[in-house]
């Protein structure tokens, strides 16, 4: 899987969302220092119905702990939002209709 392939994947999962009627928004992060503020900064911006961690974070074990850290963040900034995973890009969606 390639870095292109993942963002086609994830470009495709939320055009397929707004066809269906879905407010849909992508929130990319790095592996690194940042990722929990950006993610915060989303979830202080509008609430949310569902927020989808992806696989690149939760597969890989080296992200285990950035994983245990925006699950926290999540719970903290965004409590009512349903949670969802991918198991990867292009079945998304089907993550989101779970819990929506």
């Amino acid at each position: 899987m390639t870095a292109a392939k993942v963002l086609a994947g994830l470009t495709a999962a939320e055009e397929g969302m707004k066809a269906l009627g879905y407010v849909a928004h992508q929130c990319l992060i790095d592996f690194g220092q940042t990722a929990e503020a950006v993610v915060t900064a989303q979830l202080q911006r509008r609430q949310f119905d569902c927020i989808l961690i992806g696989a690149g974070v939760r597969a890989a074990p080296s992200n285990f702990i950035l994983f245990e850290k925006l699950i926290n963040v999540v719970h903290e900034h965004a409590p009512h939002s349903k949670i969802c995973f991918n198991t990867k890009p292009t079945d998304s969606i089907e993550a989101f209709q779970r819990w929506i």
